[in-house]
């Protein structure tokens, strides 16, 4: 039988969300649920999504000199990841509304990057619910396809009551029972057969 060359079907993974395998060892990762923004040949980037840091959103209201109106001050930012720690990014539910700087990433979300919808938070005006993170997740070309092949991730639609309704200490087990896993059963090790 001859060899025949198939293409490689490409899947794009934006709106999907990563979880971290049991192995993973990379620090920034372990343990993490990633909500991927963008995926193309180029490459993709990403949201941490359940790494809460010890900073709240009151402390960059105070630091944009905001009156915080909205009472959402005590809500805390999240590690989006390790490229650009200085730079904020608010993933909140797709709305008739948008900033300057918002992207619609499906019917759902929106990723805003832009001050003026922190202005909109602290005044009572802006989503009802929202992640902020400092920093985000970055992959070069094919990367992260090689990391999924490498069994580094799951991957998983992404859902909205994940994103911005279940505590951050359980998303990961919500997407993963959303494949009908429990990462507890789950070994750090993958075969090949």
């Amino acid at each position: 039988m001859a060899n025949v060359d198939r293409p490689v079907q490409e899947q794009n993974f934006t709106n999907h969300l990563l979880v971290a395998m049991p192995g993973m060892l990379d620090p920034n990762f372990s343990n993490s649920v990633i909500y991927i923004c963008e995926h193309s040949s180029q490459g993709a980037m990403g949201l941490v999504i359940n790494q809460p840091l010890n900073i709240q959103l009151k402390e960059i209201f105070a630091q944009f000199d905001l009156d915080d109106l909205s009472s959402s001050g005590e809500q805390h930012l999240l590690a989006g990841g390790p490229v650009q720690l200085e730079r904020g990014f608010v993933l909140h539910p797709g709305s008739e509304k948008s900033w300057e700087s918002t992207l619609r990433l499906s019917p759902e979300v929106n990723l805003t990057s832009s001050r003026d919808i922190l202005v909109d938070i602290a005044k009572a005006k802006g989503p009802e619910k929202t992640l902020i993170t400092l920093g985000y997740s970055g992959w070069g070309a094919g990367q992260l396809e090689q990391e999924i092949a490498a069994n580094s991730w799951l991957t998983v639609p992404a859902d909205v009551q994940i994103l911005f309704e279940i505590p951050f200490e359980k998303r990961a087990a919500a997407a993963a029972r959303q494949l009908g896993l429990d990462l507890s059963t789950l070994s750090g090790t993958a075969g090949h057969a």
